[in-house]
């Protein structure tokens, strides 16, 4: 791949941490409320990324003509986000959420073509094209129907909502990571974040019997908090910072067929040949958004 650096490595890393977050916070969603599960993981991330930021020297106050502005963009990207993707793919079938979600780049792409100095190019769109039509393939290989019957209409909408947050938030914070460092940047985000979901989550939390949690939904709260979100955001912040909004955005397409490859390692499923086809489609399409 033409000029593949650790950059492109560590947004690799991410959409591992992200493909296997999702079977993660399924099953930890069953012994917490989604609006707790938040509150707690944040926490969490809020912490690692604080400390990364206070180990490198950097400090958590921004300019003030930036703060509200900031402030703004923290909330959708970790409020809005958050609970916008939680409460659809609650609403709604997996598969249809993979395939709202999967439109991340594309939001991205059109987003900076008409709010950013990140035109498209020929190759950006046909890449960003590609990778979806990968995901696209990947969703209707599977075994679950793609459906927006009524009854998962709301849901539906709701996914397509949260996606469209995610790629105004990556816009946005590219204007502004050129004022901050991407891990200073990341620790203010996961303040107001952890602030925001805190005050929806502190009703939820309060009626929460912490003694009735197990093991393991400590550890889905532990590894959606430092991984999920804090190592993941600091990468995907930085990757905005280097390497651009839209090539950034590409490699969320990553997340559907490494959650295949994880469904064939772990669960011992089978893939189909259209599924095949998709992942094929995912990876030109990543490479092509890199030239």
């Amino acid at each position: 791949m033409k000029n593949f650096s650790l950059t492109d490595a560590s947004l690799i890393l991410v959409a591992i941490i992200w493909a296997l977050n999702f079977s993660i916070v399924k099953i930890t969603l069953q012994e917490i409320d989604p609006y707790s599960f938040n509150a707690l993981r944040y926490i969490l991330a809020a912490a690692l990324i604080v400390v990364a930021a206070k180990r490198k020297g950097f400090s958590l106050k921004v300019k003030k003509e930036h703060f509200w502005k900031l402030v703004g963009i923290g909330i959708i990207g970790n409020l809005v986000y958050q609970l916008l993707f939680i409460i659809g793919l609650d609403l709604t079938y997996s598969a249809n959420a993979a395939v709202m979600l999967g439109s991340i780049p594309i939001w991205v792409a059109l987003l900076s073509q008409f709010f950013t100095e990140e035109k498209l190019t020929p190759s950006k769109t046909i890449g960003v094209i590609l990778a979806f039509i990968g995901v696209t393939f990947i969703i209707m290989g599977g075994g679950n129907e793609l459906s927006f019957a009524s009854d998962s209409f709301k849901g539906d909408l709701i996914t397509l909502l949260a996606a469209i947050a995610w790629g105004v938030y990556t816009i946005l914070s590219k204007k502004y990571l050129k004022f901050y460092n991407s891990t200073q940047y990341s620790a203010f985000m996961s303040i107001v974040g952890m602030i925001a979901l805190l005050l929806v989550g502190a009703p939820f939390l309060v009626k929460l019997d912490f003694s009735q949690i197990s093991p393991g939904g400590y550890g889905g709260i532990i590894y959606s908090g430092l991984l999920s979100v804090g190592v993941a955001y600091l990468i995907w912040n930085n990757g905005i910072n280097k390497i651009g909004a839209v090539r950034t955005a590409a490699y969320q397409n990553l997340v559907p067929v490494l959650g295949l490859i994880f469904g064939v390692l772990i669960l011992d499923e089978a893939l189909t040949i259209l599924q095949y086809i998709g992942s094929i489609f995912v990876i030109i399409g990543i490479i092509q958004t890199r030239k």
